[in-house]
């Protein structure tokens, strides 16, 4: 059975790093983890550069890559509006992904628009994109829970999810943005989520900030989605998000779904090379366990 894993390091991952990171490390970072396998990788993001500094050279990285993107790899890019759309464009992409949340505190602080006001915006932007031919992909954050109202309701998700799909979105992420779900919490949401609009339109992006990321996916997979984002070396979390940081690692995801026996056409060697690579230029440890692991064994061998 096979799980699609969409990576979304070099976007949401590196977003979170104080430091900028150079690009030609991004590009490079890119290259690796299509080498490793992975099909699906957002690789930056076209909002303004004042909100998000780290992604303000969202162009340069993607010319940088897309010339010699390898056949089959789908890259995609964050979009906010119309302008951001045509930079997406400019660049050769034929995916964007278009973002908002369930609640309304937490989709202000993000978009500074209220929910009703964003639903206009990214229908424009759906509209246009696919009358070019492109693919338009939703993420719906805060779905499990907001920094800044708590519990969301599931109608709240419901609502959101529909608009997206509506607007001509093949596929919606639902986001546990500040890591508080628990797998009882997923069973119930989902069970919910997938009589409406059912598995195929749905996937899971789940945060480990208080260590339940992978048993969040194990209760997804249950409810029949196969498809999670995920972040090398466990990079990131939401800037407008506070204490989110940690999306779940790709290298955990891929070991623990490998050994369940799922396929994701995923190299986990040449993956811990990636999270490796950018775990050097960022000179610091990264939270991944399985690429700790990893690269602990392959030291011990070294000394063998």
């Amino acid at each position: 059975m096979i799980v699609q894993i969409v990576e979304v390091g070099p976007r949401d991952g590196l977003q979170n790093e104080s430091a900028i990171v150079p690009t030609e490390a991004k590009i490079g970072l890119v290259h690796k983890l299509m080498e490793a396998g992975l099909a699906r990788i957002e690789a930056s993001s076209f909002v303004n550069p004042r909100w998000i500094p780290q992604l303000a050279d969202a162009e340069e990285v993607l010319k940088g890559i897309m010339p010699v993107a390898k056949k089959g790899v789908r890259i995609s890019a964050l979009v906010p509006n119309v302008r951001g759309l045509e930079r997406a464009r400019q660049c050769g992409l034929e995916e964007i992904a278009l973002f908002m949340s369930a609640s309304e505190s937490h989709n202000r602080k993000n978009i500074n628009k209220s929910i009703a006001e964003t639903f206009p915006v990214l229908a424009e932007v759906a509209k246009e994109a696919l009358a070019l031919g492109m693919r338009v992909r939703g993420y719906v954050s805060t779905v499990f829970g907001c920094p800044y109202e708590g519990d969301v309701p599931v109608d709240s998700s419901r609502r959101v999810t529909d608009a997206l799909l509506e607007m001509g979105v093949y596929e919606v992420s639902l986001g546990d943005t500040i890591g508080v779900a628990t797998p009882k919490q997923v069973h119930e949401i989902f069970t919910v989520l997938v009589k409406d609009f059912t598995t195929e339109r749905l996937a899971g992006h789940f945060h480990d900030t208080r260590g339940t990321g992978l048993a969040n996916v194990v209760a997804a997979l249950e409810e029949g989605i196969r498809t999670f984002d995920s972040s090398i070396g466990g990079l990131g979390g939401c800037p407008y998000a506070p204490g989110a940081a940690g999306n779940i690692s790709t290298e955990d995801l891929v070991y623990m779904l490998h050994g369940m026996g799922y396929e994701t056409g995923v190299d986990l060697n040449r993956l811990t090379e990636a999270g490796a690579y950018i775990q050097e230029q960022l000179g610091r440890e990264l939270s991944s366990k399985v690429l700790k692991a990893n690269l602990a064994k392959r030291k011990l061998d070294e000394h063998m």
